[in-house]
């Protein structure tokens, strides 16, 4: 759960602040910035929640499926699967791609000629971080029902 949440957290950042703030700048220093910050994301802090996420799911479904509690180690299978395909697998096949032709942009010396590049660019990213987002968050929401399935009687699994 804590790993599903990190990664929501991640992305609904992305949605709500930085884009907006990105699309308010010159589109020069927009293209730039983002460039940084795709960067500085490949770091050991993100990964374990954005590559992790899938397999802590799967882990805690194996888990409770082994101790007999059928009904949670389905809803954090579910969360995992939701979050493999639409939140890891989305990034690898879209964002990362976006992100790395944005790389290879010569950032232009005017604002004209830049503001197409951003403004196609970002339109895109966003449409697809916010698809990333919804399914991160839907993968939360289920790791969440899986807790509520545990019941009472699942503080044995803790001891």
């Amino acid at each position: 759960m804590i790993f599903s949440g990190a990664i929501f957290g991640f992305f609904y950042a992305w949605v709500c602040s930085t884009m907006w703030g990105l699309d308010t700048l010159d589109p020069r220093t927009a293209i730039e910035a983002m460039n940084t910050m795709n960067g500085s994301v490949r770091n050991a802090v993100f990964a374990p929640a954005f590559f992790g996420t899938p397999f802590v799911a799967g882990f805690a479904s194996w888990s409770l499926w082994r101790a007999g509690c059928r009904s949670a180690a389905r809803w954090f299978a579910a969360s995992g699967i939701v979050y493999a395909l639409f939140g890891l697998l989305l990034t690898m096949l879209v964002n990362v791609p976006m992100n790395e032709q944005l790389a290879l942009v010569e950032v232009p010396r005017s604002r004209e000629q830049a503001q197409p590049i951003w403004e196609d660019y970002s339109a895109n990213w966003q449409i697809w971080n916010q698809i990333r987002t919804a399914a991160s968050g839907v993968a939360l929401a289920l790791g969440a029902m899986g807790l509520t399935r545990l019941g009472p009687d699942s503080t044995r699994l803790m001891a």
